[in-house]
């Protein structure tokens, strides 16, 4: 990717997304860092800037659909062109027994609205952006933990754990990639998803009380290989661990799961997407 791209970057005052927008200002990209708190923003930002970088600061509650509505608009009202979106926030299990179900104020299941309803309202909300600039690309950053979606229970009711939770928020992530990836087929936007690498050290896992696997260096070389090097651009609505080509959950290619998930979404989503957006 040249310099002077825009890159917009959920999730990016912590872990993996604050690595990886460092590695995208450090090639001459232009953040825009998204997070919650105004004062980790604020120092990621100013951190990325003393080292020569471009960055913007967004702050957004990705729990609430009004919320991540209005960040969409935002960026779309400050930046006519979008070259990368990287949906990389994200909620883990939690803590052990991961019990603790909590609803948006919405009314979804949380990791189902952060993880799985937000990204997809961006990803669809600045897609005119991203036609704009193209060839331009979205990397939904997923997980190699996946489990089918009751659809009857999206709330999770009914035999809730956060593991589960978030295996099937994850799973509808990937879904969607697939079923974007699609719909964007005669563009020159590529939408992909990851595994970034197993039980990374970060504040997720250290939360779950789970001993890390991987550096976080591995994982930001995945995320950097899908956004900026050629595979992320040569091809779309495919799933990878790491580096690496690889299958997901058999059912998240399944046309008749990916069907219903995008009507149930459509039905979620649809007061908060403009008549541009693609449907």
């Amino acid at each position: 990717m040249q310099n002077s791209r825009i890159v917009l970057i959920t999730g990016a005052t912590s872990g993996l997304g604050q690595a990886v927008a460092g590695a995208l200002a450090e090639r001459g990209m232009h953040v825009l860092l998204h997070g919650r708190d105004h004062e980790r923003a604020a120092d990621v930002a100013d951190r990325i800037r003393a080292s020569g970088g471009r960055v913007q600061t967004y702050l957004a509650d990705l729990s609430s659909l009004r919320e991540t509505c209005d960040l969409a608009e935002r960026v779309s009202a400050e930046h006519s062109v979008l070259h990368l979106l990287i949906n990389n926030a994200g909620i883990g299990p939690g803590r052990p027994p991961y019990r603790k179900r909590i609803l948006s104020a919405d009314g979804h299941e949380q990791r189902f609205a952060v993880n799985y309803l937000a990204p997809v309202l961006l990803a669809r909300k600045l897609v005119p952006a991203l036609k704009t600039s193209a060839p331009a690309r979205i990397v939904n950053v997923a997980s190699a933990g996946q489990a089918p979606i009751d659809f009857a229970d999206l709330r999770m009711d009914h035999h809730y754990t956060g593991i589960r939770a978030y295996y099937r928020s994850k799973f509808a992530l990937v879904a969607f990639t697939f079923d974007f990836a699609e719909q964007l087929a005669d563009t020159a936007v590529t939408v992909n998803c990851l595994h970034p690498a197993s039980l990374m050290n970060t504040r997720m896992v250290r939360q779950a009380w789970i001993p890390p696997l991987s550096s976080l260096s591995t994982g930001v070389k995945a995320v950097m290989h899908l956004a900026v090097g050629p595979t992320g651009a040569a091809v779309t609505g495919r799933y990878f661990k790491g580096c690496r080509d690889a299958k997901a959950h058999p059912a998240a290619y399944d046309p008749a799961v990916q069907s219903t998930l995008r009507a149930v979404t459509d039905a979620i989503l649809q007061p908060f997407l403009s008549s541009k957006s693609p449907q």
